[in-house]
């Protein structure tokens, strides 16, 4: 019986392989498309064909590399669990990418696009905010995306910075991340002040 020949990569997973290899070694805005098409053995138009743009192929690297880290254990957990079980389940990820080097890659990236508010939208449930309203009971829609907004800002900032690959979250700035955002996430909704009061 001969030996099974491994399926050839189509186009779109090499360019998605070809600007991760690229990113290990150089920032987002110093990777071009050319440089893409051309480590993948693509025509130059072929990011633009498969994805739209430069943006939208770093989205979907990121959801094709963080998105099936998350959705088990965010499965298990969404209308089952607390809200801490849910923080657990976003944290876990996190810590394992943070202590491999093509995982601290993903954070980098990760950190550039949701801290620099670039303008892609992604398409995976758990990378849109929507999906992580529900999980916070009674709280209006603008308050519970306000506050995974902010969640998400702090977790990613930590993980995602520069200079995170040198200093990894000791075990109780992790424990104090969590109690943070768990406080943040079940915060009782405040009052609003009279007009003109300025408290």
């Amino acid at each position: 019986m001969a030996d099974a020949v491994p399926p050839v990569p189509g186009t779109r997973e090499r360019l998605l392989a070809a600007a991760e290899q690229l990113l290990r070694t150089a920032r987002y805005d110093e990777v071009s498309v050319r440089a893409i098409c051309t480590a993948a053995g693509a025509n130059p138009a072929a990011v633009h064909y498969h994805f739209g743009s430069k943006e939208a192929l770093v989205a979907a690297l990121l959801e094709e590399r963080l998105g099936p880290l998350w959705a088990e254990g965010l499965a298990l957990t969404a209308g089952h669990g607390s809200v801490a079980d849910v923080v657990d389940a976003v944290l876990a990820p996190f810590v394992a990418l943070a202590a491999d080097p093509l995982g601290r890659l993903h954070l980098r990236l990760l950190a550039q696009f949701v801290l620099g508010r670039r303008g892609t939208d992604f398409h995976g449930r758990w990378f849109r905010l929507d999906s992580w309203v529900g999980l916070l009971p009674g709280l209006d829609e603008k308050i519970g995306r306000r506050r995974w907004m902010l969640a998400f800002d702090l977790i990613i900032m930590r993980f995602g910075e520069a200079g995170a690959e040198q200093r990894q979250l000791s075990p109780d700035m992790l424990a104090t991340l969590r109690r943070f955002v768990v406080a943040g996430l079940t915060a009782p909704v405040a009052e609003p002040a009279p007009a003109g009061d300025m408290r």
